[in-house]
């Protein structure tokens, strides 16, 4: 069996607009939001054998900080420049090209991408996987060249205004 989990970055800072868009650094509700997530990852009983994050700013500091809750060494992950702006194909490419001694694999990046891509490997269908959204999906199967359209099964979906609702005391995660 093999897992996905497909992280959109977490809220960005619009404050500065001399930055570039790759540039932009997380907002305060950011810098809160990727730590909580990576806890609901942790609380799952997911931990990937491998981060992927495009290298734009407010990628890569989601993943680092989801990698520490995790317990996940940060300087493990991997960098990979064309999730940044190639589009969905390619993140498909990449995911069928993992190692398939790698049965646990989180990409971390950005919409519409990540959205289009989480709706095309699973039964569900997603409007938009908000700012630092988790979605989670099996795939029966042992090598990851197997990755086609509506092969996995969603394990879950999170996101931080749900989990700070189920927090309050309301039930939220979308958990199969």
């Amino acid at each position: 069996m093999k897992t996905l989990l497909i992280v959109r970055h977490a809220k960005s800072s619009w404050s500065h607009p001399e930055f570039s868009d790759f540039d932009r650094p997380l907002n305060r509700r950011g810098n809160n939001d990727a730590p909580m997530m990576g806890g609901i990852i942790r609380e799952q009983g997911v931990k990937p054998d491998l981060i992927v994050s495009s290298p734009a700013k407010r990628a890569i500091t989601t993943a680092k900080f989801i990698a520490g809750a995790l317990g996940y060494d940060s300087s493990k992950i991997s960098e990979d420049h064309d999730i940044y702006g190639s589009g969905p194909k390619y993140i498909l490419k990449l995911l069928s090209q993992l190692d398939d001694s790698l049965d646990t694999v989180m990409i971390v990046g950005h919409n519409p991408d990540l959205t289009y891509v989480s709706s095309l490997l699973c039964q569900e269908e997603f409007s938009n996987v908000p700012t630092c959204g988790v979605v989670c999906i099996d795939f029966d199967f042992d090598k990851w060249e197997k990755i086609i359209t509506k092969s996995g099964d969603l394990r879950f979906f999170d996101y931080p205004k749900n989990s700070k609702v189920r927090n309050q005391g309301a039930s939220g995660l979308y958990n199969k």
